[in-house]
């Protein structure tokens, strides 16, 4: 709970320090702008908070790191990613888009602070504790928060406990550990697909990286869905 809290609190803030020009500036999500990116951080803020109204009363079938799926690689052919840029576009201003995400995003981190971590909500046909849930948004912070900072240098970086923490649940869905040599922002970089592998980089997940079936290099990109 604490760690989607300051993840969740620290790429808010950082979104509020933009400038203007920021939001016209590609973002780590490929084809996305940064208003792009903020828009639909909006959308997921209300995800959370829809979620977290949504009791079930089943047992839990997913847990923090098994909430996410491996997945194919986007096409850019998908229409609820075609629809965030169009709704980014509809805002105009980015003052507006700032006022959203804080307005909605305030919300979504009051309801998590109240939620009881053992309650059950569903989502997306699946059951999770509220804490698993909340948990596994550690994710989804961390990486947009990469993402916002890849191309404005003046972003700080995420907090470090939600960097490891993000970097551990990457390894858990990849069933393999990154080369020690990987910060925990280059592990997560590098295991999405946001940039691409250094020759040394290459070289050591191929020789280093853990799991069943041998390095790692081979396997990428892990695409969460």
């Amino acid at each position: 709970m604490d760690l989607f809290s300051s993840s969740w609190a620290a790429l808010r803030a950082a979104v509020a320090d933009l400038s203007d020009e920021d939001f016209a500036r590609p973002s780590g999500c490929a084809g996305w702008l940064v208003r792009d990116l903020v828009c639909h951080l909006v959308i997921d803020a209300q995800d959370v908070l829809i979620t977290l109204a949504t009791p079930a009363d089943a047992a839990p079938t997913r847990n923090a790191v098994t909430y996410w799926e491996l997945v194919q690689a986007p096409t850019g052919d998908d229409p609820l990613d075609a629809l965030t840029v169009r709704l980014a576009a509809a805002y105009q201003e980015p003052w507006l888009l700032k006022f959203h995400l804080d307005d909605v995003g305030s919300a979504a981190g009051r309801a998590a602070e109240l939620a009881d971590p053992r309650g059950l909500v569903g989502t997306k046909d699946q059951v999770l504790t509220a804490g698993d849930y909340l948990e596994a948004y550690v994710l989804e912070w961390t990486l947009h928060h990469l993402d916002l900072a890849a191309h404005l240098s003046d972003v700080s970086p995420p907090p470090a406990p939600g960097l490891a923490r993000s970097r551990t649940m990457l390894e858990e869905l990849a069933g393999a550990a990154f080369p020690t040599s990987f910060s925990d922002a280059d592990a997560l970089l590098v295991g999405t697909g946001r940039r691409a592998p250094t020759a040394e980089e290459s070289s050591r997940l191929a020789t280093e990286g853990g799991g069943a079936d041998g390095g790692l290099a081979a396997r990428l990109p892990f695409v969460l869905g």
